[in-house]
């Protein structure tokens, strides 16, 4: 009985042994799947990143070094430096057409991009890399979604309307150039223009307008521009604002009374 009891007892502690090794190997494998992914998805993100910067860079060299130099410091009578401009600015003129500039002038045109969107991409996290600079928010459609058109005409009115026309249709600046038509402008341009002031635009920094506050613009420029938004319906007269609309009233009604003129007078 005496070594019966000793076998079980010994069995006992082998089986504990066991349960305790099985339960050790599960919590070590338990925090490894809690804590190793997200390891891996950092390394992954870092060399995505990194690989976006290489391919970047060799766009750069064949397309972009003659004007602007070969580490971004730009060249006197070329091409203005690069560092601190970052990603947003970079998109914003390649995405647009605007650069590579075909020849010097008042202002970089806007015109069908060299390179791909993805192509930008790489272009900016390479000034971005080069000297940091503002990017568009990840959560801008959100951002849009979520903006208020009402408060964003009030700071369109107040901020944009003296260049880009009431109704969003552009205008005429001094020394040649001029405020592009906001017709056919994506969210994320919009946003990158505002963050960056591309051309003879001022830069809205976060500190000027708030992410919220330049959402709530792009909310009202989409709203009134590009979904047709107007109260004028078809007649629009080129989005110009009163002015367009005073000289039709003026010559419609000057027209009208010349011809009621004339019929009278025919009559008498």
């Amino acid at each position: 009985m005496a070594a019966s009891a000793k076998r079980r007892r010994g069995w006992r502690k082998r089986l504990g042994a066991l349960a305790r090794f099985t339960g050790a190997l599960v919590i070590v494998g338990g925090l490894y799947s809690a804590f190793s992914p997200s390891l891996y998805a950092q390394e992954a993100d870092d060399n995505a990143i990194e690989s976006d910067v290489v391919k970047g860079e060799e766009l750069f060299d064949t397309s972009c070094i003659s004007c602007h130099g070969a580490n971004g410091e730009g060249i006197e009578g070329r091409g203005p430096s690069l560092i601190g401009l970052g990603s947003a600015s970079v998109e914003f003129q390649v995405n647009t057409g605007r650069m590579p500039m075909a020849a010097q002038g008042a202002q970089a045109p806007p015109g069908d991009p060299v390179f791909s969107e993805e192509e930008a991409e790489w272009l900016g996290a390479f000034v971005e890399h080069l000297g940091g600079g503002p990017s568009v928010p990840d959560d801008l459609e959100a951002l849009v979604t979520e903006g208020n058109a009402a408060e964003g005409g009030d700071l369109y009115r107040v901020n944009c309307s003296s260049c880009h026309g009431y109704a969003g249709g552009g205008g005429a600046l001094s020394s040649g150039a001029e405020a592009p038509s906001l017709n056919g402008v994506t969210d994320e341009e919009l946003y990158q223009a505002m963050l960056t002031g591309p051309q003879n635009m001022p830069v809205f920094a976060d500190n000027e307008l708030t992410p919220e506050q330049k959402a709530d613009v792009i909310a009202y420029v989409q709203y009134i521009v590009n979904d047709d938004k107007d109260p004028g319906g078809v007649f629009t007269l080129g989005r110009f604002g009163p002015s367009t609309e005073g000289l039709a009233i003026f010559l419609v009604g000057i027209s009208s009374l010349l011809l009621a003129t004339l019929w009278i007078a025919g009559k008498s």
